[in-house]
This record gives C-alpha cells, sequence and structure tokens, in this order.
C-alpha cells in the first residue's frame, strides 16, 4: 500500500473518529447546502468528506479505498516513468477533487433544501473505484464476477434515479458526482486511455449523460 493511501485512510480515521464524539465539530464541518450558499462555509465542501456518520460506514468507505487505490496508483505511476510519487500526487487529486464533485453536485440538487445535510467519503471512494474502471474496465472485476465497466454503468445508473426518486437515506448526489469526477479526470490526464478503453468508455458515459439529463430536468 503506498504512503499517500495510508495517509488519507489515517487522517480520515482520525477525524472522523474525532467526529463521533464532538458534535460541534462534526456540525460544524457535515455538507449542509444553507450553511454553504449562505453562511458561505465553503470548507464544508471538502471537510465533510472526512467524516462519517458510524463506524460500519467508515470502515465500508475506508476498506474499498485500500482496494482501489493500488490499481489507479500503480497505473499512473508507470505511464510516467514507474514514479510512484507521480501516482501517488495523481491518485489524491482524482481522490480530493472527487469528494469535491459529488458535493458539489449534491449542492447543485439539493441548494433549496433546508433540513438536507450528509458527510461521508463515498464521493471520493467511488471517484477511486471509477478511476480503476475506467483504466481496467474489463480486467477489474467487482465481487469477482461482474466486469467493470457494466458494475460502473448499473451503479451509476442506479445513482441518477436515486437522485430522481431521493430513494433512502443515502447521498447519490455525492456518489453520482464523485463518479463521474473520478471517470474522467483519468481520461483527462492521460488521454490515451480513451482510445485504448472507446467502446468501454463511451458505454459508461453516453447512458450516465441521458440519464444526468433527464434528473436534472426532473429536478426543475
Amino acid at each position: 500500500m503506498a504512503l499517500i493511501t495510508i495517509i488519507i485512510i489515517g487522517i480520515t480515521v482520525l477525524f472522523s473518529l474525532r467526529g463521533f464524539n464532538d458534535y460541534n465539530l462534526f456540525e460544524r464541518f457535515k455538507f449542509q447546502p444553507q450553511a454553504i450558499t449562505q453562511g458561505k462555509q465553503y470548507d464544508r465542501l471538502l471537510m465533510s468528506g472526512f467524516l462519517h456518520v458510524d463506524m460500519a460506514h467508515l470502515i465500508f468507505n475506508m476498506i474499498t479505498l485500500y482496494f482501489f487505490a493500488t490499481p489507479v496508483i500503480q497505473f499512473f505511476a508507470i505511464q510516467f516513468g514507474r514514479d510512484i510519487a507521480t501516482g501517488s500526487v495523481v491518485f489524491a487529486v482524482i481522490y480530493l477533487l472527487s469528494i469535491l464533485g459529488g458535493n458539489f453536485t449534491a449542492l447543485f440538487f439539493q441548494k433549496n433544501n433546508p433540513v438536507y445535510s450528509a458527510v461521508g467519503a463515498s464521493g471520493g471512494v467511488m471517484g477511486i473505484v471509477m478511476a480503476a474502471i475506467a483504466i481496467f474496465p474489463n480486467e477489474l472485476q467487482i465481487y469477482g464476477f461482474i466486469p467493470g465497466w457494466l458494475f460502473a454503468i448499473i451503479y451509476l445508473g442506479y445513482s441518477v434515479y436515486g437522485v430522481q426518486k431521493q430513494l433512502g437515506n443515502i447521498g447519490h448526489e455525492a456518489h453520482l458526482g464523485g463518479a463521474i469526477v473520478g471517470l474522467v479526470i483519468p481520461l483527462v490526464i492521460y488521454p490515451e486511455l480513451f482510445e485504448q478503453n472507446m467502446k468501454y468508455i463511451l458505454g459508461m458515459l453516453v447512458p450516465i449523460a441521458a440519464l444526468l439529463i433527464l434528473a436534472i430536468r426532473g429536478r426543475k
């Protein structure tokens, strides 16, 4: 496991544990649209990604991050001269931008909802999962038997549906935004991926773009 993965997991665990026992800290940094738009507490867009509601939520996210971080780091390390440091920087950029992308998506859909709040690294984690799928769309098997590209289509489609229907106590908006950021950024950093995996990537992006347009229209 790369050092950057240990650092991110360590910071997230420590901050989440502090949030479990410190109500004021939890309330100050959780994602809350009106606190961001009216209170101008923009740090919530990032810091809420380092808080979790309970231990199960934290453990699930960190285990998922642990398993998917390595292929992303190793791939970009190889592409940039077998430099683990560069691969680690790319991983960190994707992760942090996915948290922000997820929360900006939630802000877009929930900006007028005074009771909406959320915490968790799920946007960042899904960004890394989707980055790994963009790199290895067919080779990566989710749950041991589902091809990565198929999982991406199913998961993103479900997330769009969840945004439309507001299913359960789940931050579908953050999951969706983080996943899309994680899918796109590797293509920006290393455009050859699009040519190498074109049929899989188009298969993921085209239906998701259509579903997202429907979701945006449905929320107007």
